[in-house]
């Protein structure tokens, strides 16, 4: 019996149909969950791919990445370059928005093996006629790959080498080492046994707003220069020249649709309304319309297409809210009760965020049994706004809507609109954030609101530039949301709100803040300690003296000219922290790829007090010779400094300015 176990081969595997391939392609990076969702880009970037690349044997190894535009472009390729200990690394540039494919390829050389063996016993002064014979006919071989105009090159280098062989075979020996062979055979190499990684891995490539903006919230209601007046459109119109001056180029209004009656929220969120209360924005939908009709006061379609079209003149992009709840007074409520959850006592489950309700709102029920059509007609509203003209979205708290919903809507969004933007506004558990980032948001609110301590912000900025995060997650930053002010401005004063508003600007590539609350310093809470505003205009309209001696306007206008003129600030690649032994300075850096440009960040953290230290640069890596003064130049006051070498002292006067951004020269 034992002899019959051992000779058992009714588990052994089959041979396979064809020669396995000898190449080994693994651990291939930008790979996110094993191909599962794409990587991020925008257009103009480039995707740097890795992977382990090997082989049983010792033969030479090619290997390229592959890649094409999804609408049916031909594949192109770009070499990869051995690293060291079998790591390859490549890169692609990506031109077109859209979803682009890649995947990599790898190859056993011939001819480069063959040369490289050559050479070795050439140099050894061993005997090589017959190696010489069979580099001839790999040339030979090639030439059946060859293109038309480099079949005749191909055909001289073989006479060139068999004349030579029978005549003189130490010319034939040099001959065959020659660099132009070498490389026109590099052209045609014997790919029939490629190996080919098992997977076509996806790119996200969207527009360049993407990658670099500055948003201003505002609201509608908010914009009339009459005390006694609901702001229109075209006070909005009227504000385009303000927002603009501060160097905005994406304008995001909240819903700018009917409020509901019912259950209407009063000033600073009180359930006792008043008549001439107008409820929050977000209470959406009565009998006048719904996600796809304007608030009568704000206006009509026409106006708003009104607006679209001055806020380009001034180079600004209109983003509107998504926010996919009604108020009791929807007509989605009448016309399709199934889409919402009934409670048994036959009243409708309103929002909740116990202690706190909100009343007039609902939210949609996601388990109903009639979700495809609720799909269909959510995703409808996206559409019809960009049929008038938008392409930039808000989307008002994401994560408490089914993820598979996201997936689906965004991606027939971006198929039938690649250039269109959408911003998650999901402030809740990290992974359910970076989950929604991989489903297709392409921007995502983050936790730098909440990031205050230099610690809190190193760890914080370094895992989403420094970690796979980087690959499909894009942060936006905000110092300030009509729903958050946070304790740090509350008590911080003016320093506080150019610390922040210089943070912002110059971590992220995208940043916003909701104004002119901003710009004003408005820092009453509705009770200390609470994140809450008093007098928040999400429940009433709010009249603003933008003209105001002590706004941050201009320097506001200062750093987003920074910004623009800076291209190392104009992404999120390339943040470096630096060493400098005070807990309340924060130093960083930004650089582009061939150091053209490099910028340095100072801020004092503490809006009370003067803070110094001495912060340690890298100036090897920026190429800079330490024994040779340099110059930076601070960008926010136009001041120069030479420094010496590595180390060099900084004091910030927080009742001044609490940040340098300096430009090392």
């Amino acid at each position: 019996m034992a002899r019959e176990r051992l000779c058992d081969t009714s588990t052994s595997l089959a041979l396979p149909a064809a020669r396995p391939p000898r190449v080994v392609i693994g651990r291939v990076e930008p790979e996110i969950e094993g191909g599962r969702f794409p990587v991020k880009r925008t257009v103009g970037e480039q995707v740097v791919v890795t992977a382990d690349i090997f082989a049983d044997g010792h033969e030479v190894l090619c290997a390229v990445v592959r890649y094409r535009h999804v609408d049916g472009s031909a594949w192109h390729e770009a070499p990869l370059q051995e690293l060291g200990n079998d790591l390859w690394t490549g890169r692609f540039c990506v031109i077109e928005v859209g979803r682009y494919e890649y995947t990599i390829e790898s190859w056993i050389d011939r001819f480069k093996t063959w040369r490289r063996d050559f050479q070795k016993k050439v140099e050894a002064g061993q005997e090589v006629a017959v190696d010489l014979v069979v580099g001839i006919a790999l040339v030979e071989e090639a030439m059946e790959r060859a293109w038309e105009e480099d079949v005749e090159k191909l055909k001289a280098w073989t006479g060139l080498l068999m004349t030579q062989r029978e005549r003189n075979p130490a010319e034939a020996t040099r001959t065959a080492l020659d660099e132009g062979l070498a490389t026109l055979m590099a052209k045609y190499p014997d790919r029939r046994h490629t190996s080919a990684y098992e997977k076509h891995l996806a790119v996200v490539v969207d527009p360049a707003r993407s990658r670099f903006s500055a948003w201003y919230e505002m609201f509608p209601r908010s914009a009339s220069a009459s005390p006694q007046r609901h702001g229109t459109f075209r006070d909005c119109e009227e504000r385009l020249a303000y927002v603009a001056s501060m160097g905005f180029d994406v304008l995001y209004l909240p819903p700018i649709h009917p409020i509901g009656e019912t259950h209407r929220k009063g000033k600073n969120n009180s359930p006792a309304v008043r008549p001439d209360d107008v409820g929050s924005v977000w209470a959406i939908g009565s009998p006048e319309g719904g996600h796809k009709a304007i608030h009568p006061q704000l206006g009509t379609l026409d106006d708003f297409r009104r607006l679209l079209t001055k806020a380009r003149e001034y180079g600004i992009d209109i983003a509107l809210d998504i926010a996919y709840q009604c108020s009791p007074d929807h007509p989605y409520v009448t016309e399709h009760p199934e889409w919402f959850r009934w409670r048994p006592d036959e009243t409708i489950q309103y929002a909740e965020n116990p202690p706190k309700k909100y009343e007039d709102i609902y939210p949609f029920d996601f388990d109903t049994r009639h979700w495809q059509e609720l799909w269909e007609e959510l995703k409808s509203i996206v559409d019809f706004w960009i049929e008038e003209g938008v392409r930039i979205f808000r989307v008002d708290n994401p994560h408490t809507k089914a993820f598979a919903f996201w997936e689906w809507m965004i991606g027939e969004i971006k198929r039938e609109c690649p250039e269109a933007i959408f911003l998650s506004e999901a402030f809740t558990r990290p992974k359910v954030m970076y989950r929604l980032a991989k489903l297709g948001f392409t921007h995502s609110y983050t936790y730098f609101t909440w990031r205050n301590t230099k610690q809190e912000l190193t760890e914080y900025f370094t895992e989403l530039t420094r970690s796979e995060v980087r690959e499909y997650f894009r942060p936006h930053l905000w110092p300030n949301t009509p729903d958050i002010l946070p304790e740090y401005l509350q008590v911080g004063g003016r320093p506080s709100f150019i610390a922040r508003l210089v943070l912002a600007a110059t971590l992220g590539a995208n940043y916003g803040i909701y104004g002119p609350a901003y710009e004003l310093c408005e820092n009453r809470a509705l009770v200390p300690g609470r994140e809450e505003y008093l007098d928040a205009e999400k429940y009433e309209i709010r009249r603003w003296d933008t003209a105001r001696p002590d706004s941050l306007k201009n320097l506001i206008a200062r750093i987003n000219r920074i910004r623009r003129q800076n291209p190392a600030l104009q992404r999120d690649a390339g943040l470096r922290f630096h060493s400098l032994p005070n807990d309340q300075l924060i130093a960083y850096s930004k650089a582009v790829d061939d150091l053209s440009n490099i910028i340095l960040v100072v801020v004092n953290l503490d809006p009370r007090y003067t803070q110094s230290g001495v912060v340690t640069l890298p100036l090897e890596e920026w190429r800079l010779d330490g024994r040779q003064p340099y110059q930076v130049h601070d960008l926010l006051t136009d001041a120069r400094y030479d420094w010496h070498g590595r180390e060099n002292y900084v004091e910030l006067h927080p009742s001044d300015l609490p940040a340098h951004i300096l430009r090392v020269r």
